[in-house]
């Protein structure tokens, strides 16, 4: 019996996973067209990639909730720059990935500094950068010849080399964005797992006494872990800017949530019962999968956050739950 438990641990996930992914094959075939899979990598790359840096917080027993007010920041920064100071697509970039790197430094010395839990310091961050975000535009969405607040027109314009990093396809099939989040996620996990730097924060997680003994500036480390955190976040933002072509004022609506749900069923996949970037890759392809093949078979739009809840609860007392009854 105990045996059997520790299968279904490791490895029920990816059963139910591949049992989803044949089943809704078998009753829609295009399900399986290639198509289709490359939809629903590209409708899941943003929030996997902030699931990726919300992955560095929960390592370190942290939690970053600005991640998604970070990328919506990171969309309004990029495209001001671009439409209404009329400036070189590379300072877009540049000025949003400066921002993710200041808004993680921020909630490190929040909280490594001055004491602020975690939930409490980056929920703080979350509100202001919400804020911050619609003071230069004045709360509007930023797009080509809008008109500013002073009664001016922008003479920018979103480049197109910006807009191929969210539109473009290598070979005319694979999205720039889908090869964007593969190379993050393989990155990650290769930081994560293979690296002495990975194995520290694991460590930092575990048990931080234990690791300040051993001499390490486990103060530098989180810091770092939140710097990370607000990169990848923004590296988020110019991809989702890239994508739709607009500095759109609601972009960053249910990017907390979805990238936070993928990460914690990420603890379910092998059975691990902790983050991790493998994880929190396949938390979030199983979540697009299933609400594709949910919304070929025609399920109400209006039932998908449900779902996600019903996953992610199962995911999590299926993973914590059995480990619990097998001691």
């Amino acid at each position: 019996m105990n045996k059997f438990v520790s299968f279904a641990i490791k490895y029920g996930f990816l059963i139910v996973m591949a049992g989803s992914f044949l089943g809704f094959g078998l009753v829609e075939p295009s399900f399986w067209s290639w198509t289709n899979m490359f939809s629903i990598l590209l409708g899941v790359t943003i929030v996997g990639i902030l699931a990726l840096g919300v992955t560095f917080t929960l390592i370190i027993d942290g939690f970053d909730l600005s991640i998604g007010a970070t990328a919506a920041f990171c969309v309004m920064i990029s495209s001001y720059v671009m439409v209404v100071l009329n400036m070189n697509y590379m300072y877009a970039i540049l000025a949003a990935i400066l921002s993710g790197v200041i808004i993680g430094f921020i909630n490190g010395l929040l909280i490594v500094k001055a004491k602020i839990p975690d939930l409490l310091a980056t929920l703080g961050m979350m509100f202001l950068i919400q804020g911050l975000q619609l003071i230069p535009s004045a709360g509007m969405s930023i797009g080509t010849g809008m008109i500013l607040p002073d009664g001016t027109e922008t003479e920018g314009e979103f480049a197109q080399q910006f807009l191929y990093l969210g539109q473009g396809r290598l070979f005319d099939t694979i999205p720039i964005p889908v090869i964007a989040f593969a190379i993050i996620a393989i990155v990650s996990y290769v930081i994560l797992q293979y690296t002495k730097w990975g194995r520290i924060l694991y460590a930092i997680g575990g048990n931080e006494k234990a690791v300040k003994l051993a001499g390490v500036s486990v103060q530098r480390y989180k810091i770092a872990a939140y710097v990370i955190s607000g990169t990848i976040s923004a590296t988020g933002g110019i991809l989702l800017a890239a994508r739709i072509g607009r500095g759109d004022v609601t972009s960053g609506g249910g990017l907390l949530l979805d990238a936070v749900a993928a990460a914690l069923i990420g603890y379910a996949v092998l059975g691990v019962k902790k983050p991790n970037a493998l994880g929190s890759v396949v938390g979030v392809i199983f979540i697009g999968m299933l609400l594709n093949g949910l919304t070929m078979l025609s399920l109400p739009y209006y039932t998908q956050d449900f779902i996600k809840g019903v996953v992610l609860v199962a995911a999590l007392i299926f993973t914590f739950g059995l480990s619990k009854s097998e001691i």
